[in-house]
């Protein structure tokens, strides 16, 4: 194994030689941000990339799921998952919404449709879902119960770029889907993220929304926000584009490494895809069931003292922290699927240049506790 650490993920970057005429071109025109040519270029290679007619590119992920709430003046309360990280409950909190919080699906690990109409309330203005580990919520069951409410749907689909389900692009369900280009992610812009936008209008709103409230150079007519996405984030979105197809190509050959060296192994559980007809294998989760011979953390710390970081990811629930554990819907009680496997979940490391022998190591390390 190589003597450097392993951490769960490492961003790719593309050669530096492939980005210096980027930076040479912003260098000579002295557009840095505000809608510059690389920001109208990224966002329509975007769309042709991921099949969505319009998109709207964001500083980060966190002031986009802020901005979409915003939009589409959510209010009230919305029902959401406590299995996820902390920004997508955060986000109802900075807009001055209550989050209800719901237990998730064992299999997938992601908000459980069945337990969804039992919290609305005739408070309940939306339904937030996350598309855990990239893997597509069970969209139709959750737009059916949103229709037959009057809810609206926003898809924090932070880890779902490029997936797809029979229907095409995951991102088009709901009535916004949010991603988020953070280093961690498949595809990354440094920091950044955008808005799925159904139509020109609401584009051209969130548009607003992210400039402060301005419409023209005089008139401001929203309570807005400085998320706009920089020229070199765009430039170098432009570039990683290129190479996008082949990392995940190569994250999909870490998965199938993973899941044959693993699927003897007593006691761990790796899960399933949740139907993606294109998966972009975002994380590789297992869970340290009752059956295995070490705890969970047990075995995260043998990894971290051979210097594998690996991560208890989501852990701890969002409803553990302080800001939300006194909400009822926190209560554990409520939440059995979710706080088991906040409890058992261990994300390995997967990123395009983790070496196979690496992970058929990791792997083995796993088993040979047994």
């Amino acid at each position: 194994m190589s003597n450097r650490s392993i951490f769960v993920t490492r961003p790719f970057l593309p050669p530096l030689s492939e980005f210096v005429p980027y930076l040479e071109e912003i260098w000579e025109n002295r557009v840095l941000t505000n809608g510059g040519g690389y920001h109208q270029r990224f966002e329509r290679a975007l769309c042709e990339y991921l099949g969505v007619d319009h998109l709207a590119l964001f500083a980060n992920g966190t002031i986009a799921l802020l901005t979409a709430l915003q939009a589409l003046r959510i209010s009230g309360e919305v029902i959401t998952t406590p299995y996820s990280f902390v920004a997508t409950a955060h986000s109802l909190l900075w807009n001055g919404i209550t989050p209800v919080f719901v237990d998730i699906d064992p299999d997938t690990l992601n908000l459980d449709p069945n337990k969804i109409e039992v919290a609305i309330t005739p408070r309940t203005t939306a339904i937030m879902p996350v598309h855990v580990y990239g893997h597509p919520c069970d969209v139709e069951a959750i737009q059916r119960i949103a229709d037959n409410y009057n809810l609206k749907v926003i898809y924090d689909a932070a880890h779902a770029f490029g997936v797809q389900g029979e229907g095409g692009s995951v991102l088009i369900h709901g009535d916004l889907s949010v991603l988020s280009f953070h280093a961690t992610k498949v595809f990354n812009t440094f920091e950044g993220g955008a808005i799925i936008c159904p139509d020109a209008k609401t584009k051209d709103r969130i548009d607003r929304l992210k400039n402060f409230g301005y419409c023209g150079e005089l008139e401001v007519i929203d309570t807005g926000i400085n998320g706009k996405l920089s020229e070199f984030g765009s430039a170098l979105g432009l570039l990683q584009l290129q190479y996008i197809d082949r990392l995940i190509f190569r994250r999909g050959k870490i998965d199938a490494t993973y899941r044959a060296r693993l699927k003897t192994v007593k006691g761990i559980r790796c899960l399933g895809d949740a139907g993606e007809k294109v998966p972009n294998h975002s994380y590789f989760p297992i869970l340290v069931q009752a059956d295995y011979p070490l705890s969970r953390d047990a075995l995260w710390q043998r990894f971290k003292d051979k210097g594998i970081h690996c991560r208890r990811y989501f852990y701890p629930l969002i409803t553990d922290f302080a800001m939300y554990r006194s909400l009822p819907s926190a209560n554990r009680e409520k939440l059995p699927v979710a706080t088991a496997a906040a409890q058992q979940v261990l994300c390995l490391p997967i990123y395009p240049d983790l070496e196979l022998a690496v992970v058929d190591e990791i792997a083995e390390f796993i088993a040979i506790q047994t």
